[in-house]
């Protein structure tokens, strides 16, 4: 009798203990799964905006915070670390990557104190609650200011250690944004190599990358490339526009074929880190851009280049597809600008590299409908034209005429007695007609201009009774699919938590199950 209590009493402690394994085991399944759901999410490829401050009407930091999550925006990179923004950036899941000025490197690059002072400052007291990823050392150090490079590698390097002395070195990575003339010979990229002058810095720089799994920085514009190679690039291949085989960029050395500049720019940063034994680090592109205004000598900074370009560079980012020597690494890129900086120097496109005016409205149309959710609000969809401020009565009014004459707007509410007559001023009336004339004519590239007094908005002109040309054309469908599309975004993220719950709550359901069928059972034996 005592032996079979004994035996009966060992194979219920053995199914106990497998039972117990096997919820164990689960819930570190479970753990896994959402941990390599977070990495997923954080390696996925990323188009994100610079935010320059030369603009002289920059929005508050608490209403420049509410425009990102307006346009969907969930990286920026600023160039310093203005605490009013990253303050206002907690809790809102916005990444942003932060910069110390080329005029700070001496302070930084001589002192380990100022590092850790630095770090404590402006990352430990706003990380987590804001969501920092990365520090961006100086800004083009060797090229602008080489005479600092010495201290470019002990900046960086303090940097680092005060963030592994913080214990937020694998969160956070350091790194210094290069201009794309550190690179010789970058077309076609396999002959690309650092320039010589630069390598006693350039290459312990890549070798500590590699140990802190930083990236590669790089300010790269094939605007520049192609006004300097006229003849040689084509627009097309700057533009990111489609091209026939024969059109196509050849290696002659690798064979790779290449459908535009900025995948030559890229593979060439990559070939020159292989020339100096360095395979392991990712290239992100802290600058890219076209300018959508220029001066005589710049006649392709035109809206309608910007616009061609960074929709299409948002396009071949999201599409994940690499570049030809590394089709299994997408780069992530943040488009210089948010905002034209107007206060810049000469030459003109200087200051309009912008997609949005300091007052928030669109430089331009960028088509990014579809493609992700970047610049969501942004769309053709809804759009309006209207005059701008700081014009006299006088150069409105011809526009006016122009618009309700040979331009054919419909001008009838805007008569006296009509709902959009009041208020009874030219820049109300003109900004009816000019978003009248821009709606008929299919919100064409050009359209809303007038020589330069109206500009395009995403904001609804319709006040009281006057609903205005743009609106009377926005649909209920439409609002009713933007508002399916983002409800069934959420509900993905809701199925996966409630999944997740459930798993959960099984394998506490097991575990008491157990407990309750198998300790009574015990308990009796014993006795």
């Amino acid at each position: 009798m005592a032996n079979s209590k004994l035996i009966l009493l060992i194979h219920l402690l053995s199914l106990s203990l497998s039972l117990f394994a096997f919820a164990e085991a689960e819930a570190e399944a479970l753990h896994s799964q959402t941990k390599q759901q977070i990495q997923d999410e954080e390696n996925v490829p990323f188009v994100g905006v610079d935010i320059g401050t030369d603009v002289s009407n920059l929005p508050e930091a608490s209403d420049l915070v509410a425009f990102l999550q307006v346009q969907k925006i969930t990286h920026v990179r600023i160039y310093d670390a203005n605490p009013d923004i990253l303050k206002t950036l907690s809790g809102t899941k916005i990444r942003v990557v932060i910069g110390i000025p080329n005029n700070q490197l001496l302070a930084i690059g001589s002192s380990n104190a100022t590092a850790a002072s630095w770090i404590d400052r402006n990352v430990v007291a706003y990380y987590p609650q804001t969501l920092i990823t990365g520090i961006s050392v100086g800004d083009e150090v060797l090229t602008s200011v080489p005479s600092s490079a010495p201290l470019l590698l002990p900046a960086v390097e303090s940097l680092y250690n005060a963030l592994v002395a913080s214990n937020l070195h694998q969160q956070i990575k350091v790194s210094t944004p290069h201009a794309a003339s550190v690179i010789l010979d970058p077309f076609p990229p396999s002959q690309a190599y650092f320039n010589q002058t630069l390598v006693p810095v350039v290459l312990p720089l890549l070798q500590f990358l590699s140990r802190a799994g930083s990236p590669l920085m790089m300010n790269l514009y094939p605007y520049y490339v192609f006004m300097q190679n006229k003849g040689v690039v084509p627009l097309d291949n700057a533009l990111f526009k489609p091209l026939t085989p024969n059109k196509e960029m050849v290696d002659p050395n690798t064979l790779l074929h290449y459908t535009n500049v900025l995948d030559a720019m890229v593979d060439a940063a990559y070939f020159s880190m292989k020339n100096l034994n360095v395979t392991d680090v990712v290239v992100l592109v802290t600058e890219t851009g076209w300018p959508a205004k220029g001066d005589s000598k710049e006649p392709y900074a035109t809206k309608d280049n910007a616009d061609t370009y960074n929709s299409n560079l948002i396009r071949h980012v999201f599409d994940r597809s690499g570049t030809p020597l590394h089709p299994e690494t997408t780069s992530s890129v943040f488009i210089y600008e948010l905002f034209n900086e107007d206060l810049r120097a000469p030459p003109l496109s200087e200051a309009n590299w912008g997609l949005f005016y300091g007052n928030t409205t669109p430089a331009y149309l960028l088509h990014v409908s579809g493609i992700g959710t970047f610049l969501a609000n942004d769309t053709t969809n809804q759009t309006y034209c209207i005059a701008m401020d700081g014009f006299d009565a006088k150069t409105l009014q011809a526009a006016l005429d122009w618009a309700c004459g040979p331009g054919r707007a419909n001008c009838s509410d805007i008569q006296p007695g009509e709902s959009c007559y009041q208020p009874n001023n030219v820049k109300n009336h003109a900004s009816y007609a000019f978003d009248s004339y821009y709606q008929k004519e299919g919100k064409a590239q050009g359209t809303c201009d007038f020589k330069g007094v109206a500009m395009i908005t995403t904001t609804d002109p319709s006040h009281g009774s006057c609903i205005f040309p743009g609106s009377k054309k926005v649909s209920n469908k439409t609002k009713e699919v933007v508002n399916s599309t983002i409800s069934s975004s959420a509900a993905e993220k809701l199925r996966f938590k409630t999944f997740n719950s459930i798993k959960k709550s099984a394998i506490n359901n097991i575990l008491h199950i157990c407990l309750a069928a198998y300790l009574p059972t015990l308990l009796l034996v014993l006795l």
